[in-house]
């Protein structure tokens, strides 16, 4: 097969990328290199089923001809990160919806099939234990923040590409799948726009103050890249996945303040853990999400998804990757 991977040099497209070459196919990548790195990918390089094209999913016509050459494509291209959100909300917002619609546009003209990469931000405020719910479904109701909150700008444009998606689904019959991942994590992951593990990790290592945003009570589910990878590689080749949107998480929940304790046993770092309140980072009225843990029985029944790392796990792999790396500064 030939894949085009969108944000192919980003931290999830870059493993992706390993994946489907150690599986024999031949890769395209197309990245503007605004978040993702040539260092991701550059142990690619010399492969001969490997290309890289420099270029944003803006493009529409450097697209297209990327789109004609392919037999399937995976969609990763996006704005990420709540720092990179809070800062420039213009460019998260355009970035998400009209790159999506051009890729699905030239996916519908040229009768590809594409898996979207969505989020666990859309459910947004929506928290388990509310109204009686347990865990986030898939088909379950969302609770945004209001418009004047820019926090939300990210949740909106991605909840946008799922209503595109869907819509080409439904009246194109673009073969499309919906990934929402749920904090995924992993080695090449950087701290740079807000990403919470890397972060904890690279000030541990340096022993540096560990800052817990709010009261750090907040919980979360991690999940191993490798574990994403393979579950949208498996939803792509899964003909009953399309037109459907699938939760891609961990299951085991942690607070932020219990994270920041494990990585500084797992380092054995003399880094001391403050408190900072969110308006410190983010500016007046930023709003978190207490909870956010993930359903899956819906993906498990559709390809047998089960998370194979603990967040120690995780934890350990991305303390090995930032010392062999020396990537602590």
């Amino acid at each position: 097969m030939k894949y085009l991977i969108t944000g192919g040099a980003g931290f999830i497209g870059s493993h992706l990328a390993d994946r489907l070459l150690k599986d024999g196919h031949q890769i395209t990548v197309i990245d503007n290199l605004s978040t993702g790195k040539l260092s991701n990918i550059n142990h690619l390089r010399d492969d001969p089923n490997f290309t890289i094209k420099v270029a944003s999913v803006m493009d529409y016509h450097t697209l297209e001809q990327l789109v004609e050459e392919c037999d399937q494509i995976f969609h990763l291209a996006a704005a990420v990160g709540v720092k990179l959100i809070m800062e420039n909300p213009v460019e998260t917002i355009v970035t998400n919806v009209q790159g999506t619609e051009n890729v699905l546009k030239l996916a519908s003209y040229h009768d590809k099939k594409v898996l979207v990469a969505s989020t666990s931000e859309v459910y947004g405020k929506l928290m388990e234990g509310n109204n009686g719910i347990d865990k986030l479904k898939e088909d379950g109701d969302w609770k945004l923040g209001p418009t004047s909150k820019r926090r939300w700008a990210y949740a909106c444009s991605k909840a946008m590409d799922e209503f595109l998606s869907m819509a080409y689904y439904d009246e194109k019959k673009l073969p499309v799948v919906v990934a929402r991942f749920f904090n995924t994590v992993g080695p090449r992951q950087t701290g740079t726009y807000g990403m919470v593990i890397p972060n904890f990790v690279q000030k541990a290592l340096l022993n540096e103050t560990i800052q817990v945003h709010g009261d750090g009570e907040q919980t979360r589910c991690f999940t191993y890249v490798k574990d994403a990878v393979d579950a949208i590689v498996k939803l792509m080749n899964t003909d009953d996945a399309e037109g459907e949107v699938f939760n891609i998480g961990g299951e085991e929940e942690i607070s932020m303040n219990e994270l920041a304790s494990m990585v500084k046993e797992l380092t054995d770092s003399e880094s001391e853990i403050h408190h900072i309140p969110y308006e410190e980072v983010y500016g007046k009225g930023f709003e978190d999400m207490k909870r956010r843990t993930p359903d899956l029985a819906k993906i498990r029944e559709a390809i047998g998804y089960e998370p194979t790392h603990t967040t120690e796990d995780i934890l350990n792999n991305v303390i090995k990757y930032f010392r062999k790396e020396s990537l602590v500064a």
